[in-house]
């Protein structure tokens, strides 16, 4: 198997005089969850209709699942599974007969998978209910579990959280981890940066169309990190931790020193301050918030980016 499900090459697309994804570059390794993560208007849900053969690029390429977007496309998407950010289903049928009918469209499975996913969704109980009696939550959780039918590789959520309550994005986020295993991909778009550090193991920041960044959100942090010690002298190590050159910063924050430094050099710290005469009581390294990091690098204060759920 190859080792990326998603890899574009300078994707673009254009919409007359504007340019809703400009150039973009990535790749989606295999398992676990991958976000695209930029404010409403970044080029996110171009990007997976690109992906999804809804839209067609301007200009550039992509492999999905290993096959070609140049030919390949529709054998690579009867492994995929997608929904958008309102599913649609018939208010008047059961949960239970949307699927049912969703699955005589598609082709995929059978009846024994409606109640395998239904289960593993948490409906089964309300299975028989019409799905205009359902919660924002439920509602969600049944979009998901139509993109299950056929067990696919590939599972594209475009703002799978948006609209939900505290206790429903909760639940969502916890089902959109538990999809993730056996192998399986989910790659979901988000403005909502923590519900991308919540879920996602890796990460493509996006801003007017642009890629900014990508990779694991723990490297991207830890890259970005801080060196938190308590000394015998905190004035004066301020001083001399200042002084050093690969250090960005120092403030004193509830009893402690941070200091804005690779914490692979913590060494260096240490060694610093005692041949200066004071010694470290305790050192740690401190991971940088998404939050901050993504305000670095994109210069994007918008808070429906890193506002918090209602």
């Amino acid at each position: 198997m190859d080792e990326f499900v998603v890899e574009t090459h300078e994707l673009t697309k254009r919409y007359g005089s504007i340019l809703a994804v400009d150039s973009l570059s990535i790749q989606v390794p295999r398992g676990g969850v991958f976000g695209l993560l930029g404010p409403n208007g970044s080029g996110k849900t171009t990007t997976m209709s690109m992906l999804l053969g809804l839209v067609a690029p301007t200009s550039g390429t992509f492999r999905l699942l290993g096959h070609d977007s140049n030919g390949g496309l529709q054998e690579a998407l009867h492994h995929v599974g997608a929904i958008a950010e309102s599913p649609a289903f018939y208010p008047y049928l059961s949960g239970r007969a949307n699927l049912q009918y969703f699955q005589g469209i598609i082709g995929r499975g059978d009846s024994r998978d409606i109640e395998r996913l239904l289960e593993l969704v948490g409906l089964s109980s309300r299975a028989h209910s019409k799905f205009s009696t359902y919660s924002q939550g439920m509602k969600q959780r049944l979009g998901i579990a139509c993109a299950m039918l056929g067990d696919p590789d590939l599972l594209f959520l475009d703002e799978p959280t948006n609209g939900l309550d505290p206790a429903g994005m909760a639940e969502v986020r916890d089902l959109i981890r538990r999809l993730s295993g056996e192998g399986r991909t989910v790659l979901l778009s988000s403005h909502l940066l923590h519900e991308v550090e919540q879920v996602c193991d890796r990460v493509a920041i996006m801003s007017r169309g642009r890629l900014i960044a990508q990779g694991a959100i723990r490297d991207l942090l830890r890259r970005r990190g801080a060196v938190r010690l308590s000394t015998t002298d905190d004035a004066r190590a301020a001083g001399i931790v200042s002084a050093l050159p690969w250090v960005t910063a120092v403030t004193a924050e509830n009893g402690y020193l941070m200091a804005e430094s690779p914490p692979e050099r913590s060494w260096e710290l240490t060694k610093a301050l005692a041949e200066h005469g004071v010694a470290v009581k305790e050192m740690a390294p401190v991971e940088d918030s998404l939050e901050r990091y993504f305000l670095e690098v994109t210069g994007d204060d918008s808070s429906s980016t890193h506002g918090r759920a209602p």
